[in-house]
């Protein structure tokens, strides 16, 4: 038997240092499923904290044939989605410009002006995700970045695996087409001679 399985069983009956295990081994999947969801770190660490309490409070009725990070990932997605459609209605944006922070690209790496293009495409994968339906967002994101099948995003996400597969079809296009036309310019290619400056 693993330590996850002792500690799943030791936390349905009761054992809140078996659970905190769990939290500690789940915390950052579930933060960073948040995070691609809600697109803000604060909204992100409430989002993973509800998901927690959601988590221990049906820790009991938790089917031990289901895998354990897919039920977890699956109520923090639900939340979010929850949170999403609710923000939706709440609350609109007067200005599209809001200001960002940005890190800066790490001292070490070995070229600046790269990882400062990787980081606007990420931006901009980020933006184009949080243009998705909610339900959408969440099955793109445990397929790409959580790696799980079309069965358990379907058991995830209460939906039948052709409707997911549906989904994801539809959303890859959307998607791959979105990109296309917004995409940020690709760096013009430097002629040898050049300084990297230009």
């Amino acid at each position: 038997m693993t330590d996850e399985k002792a500690w799943i069983i030791q936390a349905q009956h009761g054992d809140d240092e078996a659970f905190t295990r769990l939290v500690e081994t789940y915390q950052t999947p579930v933060f960073n499923l948040c995070y691609r969801m809600l697109g803000e770190p604060e909204a992100a660490e409430d989002a993973a904290q509800e998901a927690f309490l959601k988590a221990y409070k049906n820790i009991a009725r938790y089917d031990r044939e289901r895998s354990f990070p897919t039920w977890l990932l699956a109520i923090a997605a639900h939340h979010c989605i929850d949170k999403l459609r609710r923000r939706r209605y709440l609350t609109f944006s007067i200005d599209e410009d809001e200001e960002r922070t940005y890190e800066l690209p790490d001292r070490n790496a070995l070229d600046p002006e790269a990882e400062f293009i990787r980081r606007q495409e990420q931006d901009h994968m980020h933006k184009l995700l949080c243009t998705l339906d909610p339900t959408d967002r969440a099955a793109l994101i445990l397929r790409y970045w959580y790696d799980c099948s079309e069965v358990e995003i379907a058991q995830a996400l209460e939906l039948t695996v052709p409707a997911v597969k549906s989904r994801l079809h539809r959303t890859r296009r959307a998607l791959a087409k979105r990109y296309q036309d917004e995409a940020p310019e690709a760096r013009a290619e430097r002629r040898p001679y050049e300084s990297p400056a230009f």
